[in-house]
């Protein structure tokens, strides 16, 4: 889950689902229960009441949730009183533990709802909380919400859904009330946690080297400031090659015409040198460099970068 106030909207792709359930006007939109009432939890029930929806609330202390019972939320006094409320439960809280403590005491009112985890962990996580929900007779979507607080209910939020296609296709038209990039990624339950962790993996890893050569420069009196004209330029020359690298990695095949691991290894290896020199920390760049060295070791030192992959796949 990205909560980060300061992260730029990315322009995703639009992968939605077909829209075939669009209820018709006069047909009462499902009801909605929300779950835990953290800041995320809070933006979610706020934009379920914004496209009209009878939202429940809970949250397990007290002193939350009140702007929202302002706006027309209701108040349930347990887990159990908020799911019987709705057709929809979201739950939204600190980890799966919380989580499941949170739905055990509910767990005989769920059966004939659909339960939307929105709470983010591992691919093994989710699948283990669907064997749960498939015992309990409910139901389950898992989902991975990619933007942060603000962004909730407006038309670039993406939030990603995996599970019973049936489920998310009778709700999908609910569910795009907390963002118009709602994507369905498939049945397997674990795969929008997938691909939550392989864009922030991305996104974490970049974030990371945008601040460490900030600080390289700073140590010459370079403003940050002062390069990011050059960063965005760096940023769109990134993306030109995504596709290039996607096809490269999926097939296995790292063309090295135009450049090659070996010559890039050696560049940073001087960035290494350069940084260490200013007293720099350099273990995640260090990092970098042991990929590309563990692939030439595997015989792609005239290949592309994109042959780094197998080390990373097979590090031993």
């Amino acid at each position: 889950m990205v909560v980060m106030t300061n992260h730029p909207v990315t322009n995703f792709p639009d992968t939605n689902l077909p829209d075939t359930n669009r209820p018709a006007t006069n047909r009462p939109l499902p009801s909605v229960t929300v779950l835990g009432l953290g800041s995320m939890g809070q933006a979610l029930a706020g934009a379920f009441l914004d496209a009209g929806h009878r939202t429940t609330i809970w949250n397990r202390s007290d002193g939350k949730g009140d702007g929202l019972v302002a706006r027309g939320a209701v108040r349930a006094a347990t887990p159990a009183e908020a799911v019987r409320a709705s057709d929809v439960v979201v739950v939204c809280v600190v980890d799966y533990d919380a989580a499941q403590a949170v739905l055990d005491r509910a767990a005989g009112d769920l059966p004939g709802r659909l339960l939307v985890n929105l709470t983010s962990d591992t691919p093994e996580r989710a699948r283990a909380a669907a064997a749960w929900a498939e015992r309990t007779g409910v139901d389950y979507l898992d989902g991975a919400v990619m933007v942060p607080v603000p962004v909730i209910g407006t038309p670039d939020a993406l939030i990603f859904y995996s599970g019973t296609r049936s489920a998310y296709e009778k709700y999908g038209t609910t569910l795009e009330a907390l963002g118009g990039r709602s994507a369905y990624v498939g049945e397997d339950h674990g795969l929008a946690a997938v691909y939550d962790l392989s864009i922030l993996d991305f996104f974490w890893t970049a974030m990371h080297g945008l601040v460490h050569g900030m600080a390289l420069a700073g140590k010459e009196g370079v403003r940050a400031a002062d390069l990011v004209p050059y960063l965005k330029a760096n940023v769109d020359l990134l993306a030109s090659v995504v596709d290039g690298t996607a096809a490269d990695v999926d097939e296995s095949r790292y063309p090295g015409e135009m450049d090659n691991l070996a010559m890039e290894a050696e560049g940073i290896e001087h960035i290494v040198r350069a940084a260490e020199h200013r007293g720099l920390d350099t273990s995640a760049l260090r990092g970098v460099l042991t990929a590309a060295r563990r692939a030439i070791d595997l015989g792609h030192g005239a290949d592309t970068w994109s042959s780094t992959v197998e080390g990373i796949r097979n590090p031993v």
